[in-house]
């Protein structure tokens, strides 16, 4: 069994555009494989791009918007485990 999916069957179980996985892959926000010209996305990059396409799709947020967006979460959380770490060192 494949760890990994197609952007062709991407394309079509989540009736998205080509266009916006290849922008999601382009930014750096997806993590890709590529093998005999075929891209491939990991199954664990799977809930990330589901945020992504949710957010573009039905929220309407471009790709910059979602870049954005995307990297502040990503700063809070870490925020979120330095101030974790912190309060377990006053204990």
């Amino acid at each position: 069994m494949s760890n990994r999916i197609s952007r062709e069957e991407l394309v079509k179980i989540y009736k998205i555009e080509v266009s916006f996985f290849d922008s999601l892959q382009n930014s750096g926000l997806l993590n890709t494989e590529t093998e005999d010209e075929v891209t491939y996305l990991l199954y664990e990059e799977l809930p990330a791009f589901e945020k992504y396409a949710t957010w573009h799709y039905d929220l309407e947020v471009n790709i910059p918007g979602i870049e954005i967006i995307s990297h502040l979460l990503a700063k809070m959380e870490a925020l979120r485990s330095e101030n974790l770490k912190l309060r377990q060192n006053l204990r």
